[in-house]
């Protein structure tokens, strides 16, 4: 049997202490703050962050160098056979085929999988990843069962503010302005490999309401509904704004009583064109290892 490794990204919201508890190898995603490079958990944390975004700083996102992903590789396969390399989506960042590129060189020791995933929903392929190796599964495998599964997930953010999307470019300053004034909290949807608008809610309690019966939709339609083995996992997390997070797990167990909701904060790649505020849910389908 194979002796697997779990790579993964800081993109999965996964810190560098949970990933030793894990056993899990995570590679920090670097930042460009006001001309300077900065790495995720490494030497910049979520509070760091957030005061950096607060006061101005021009903040670019980055993908890990080539010479960063193989010297973790290297390391890796030192006490281990082959890596199961699970990055941030595709449609959301160029590590992904940058990875793929770069595995290539390594004799499939290293399969990079293409699931579309980020956050919550990344650390829970990490976690199926953890799974499967466990049970004897090989990289190969374990990369082909985890792109047959990537739709079998959904996140749904709700924004505080337009300013950070209009500030990248992403909206319009006119949309922003309009946006602003009707104080609209917009809910995107990740599905797949975009990040794409969804719904806009007029307040906080409307925009929980419009995740909360989507998650539930995409349960009942595409996941084999609601079942009393509760085979989904369900996630919340959020940018800078923990107590609302925690408070808005306990509205979701009174739609989904009994089940486990983790909380983690969204990924910073993420953050920095969304800005703080921010609520996301998020679910899973269980696999059937």
């Amino acid at each position: 049997m194979a002796n697997v490794a779990i790579v993964t990204d800081s993109n999965s919201g996964i810190t560098q202490a949970a990933a030793k508890e894990l056993g899990i190898y995570v590679l920090p995603m670097p930042f460009m703050i006001d001309e300077k490079t900065y790495y995720e958990d490494i030497n910049l944390t979520q509070e760091e962050f957030y005061g950096k975004l607060a006061g101005g700083a021009a903040i670019g996102t980055s993908q890990p160098s080539p010479e960063a992903v193989m010297e973790l590789w290297d390391k890796v396969l030192k006490e281990h056979d082959q890596i199961v390399h699970i990055p941030m989506s595709s449609g959301l960042s160029g590590s992904c085929q940058s990875a793929m590129m770069l595995a290539q060189d390594y004799e499939g020791k290293v399969q990079v999988v293409n699931n579309q995933r980020i956050s919550v929903t990344q650390r829970q392929s990490c976690l199926d990843a953890r799974l499967l190796a466990s049970k004897g599964m090989d990289a190969e495998k374990i990369r082909e069962f985890l792109e047959a599964d990537k739709f079998n997930s959904s996140i749904y953010i709700m924004l505080d503010t337009l300013y950070y999307l209009k500030k990248g470019g992403r909206i319009t300053p006119a949309a922003a302005a309009i946006g602003t004034m009707l104080k609209l909290k917009p809910v995107l949807q990740i599905q797949g490999e975009k990040l794409d608008a969804f719904a806009k809610a007029h307040t906080v309690n409307q925009g929980k309401s419009i995740m909360i019966n989507a998650i539930k939709s995409d349960i009942e339609k595409r996941f084999g509904g609601l079942t009393e083995d509760k085979h989904i996992w369900l996630q919340i997390a959020h940018t800078h704004n923990e107590e609302a997070a925690k408070a808005f797990r306990e509205e979701i167990l009174e739609h989904f009583p009994g089940y486990d909701v983790h909380i983690d904060p969204l990924s910073l790649s993420v953050a920095c064109h969304i800005g703080p505020g921010a609520l996301a849910f998020a679910c899973c389908k269980k696999i059937e290892a």
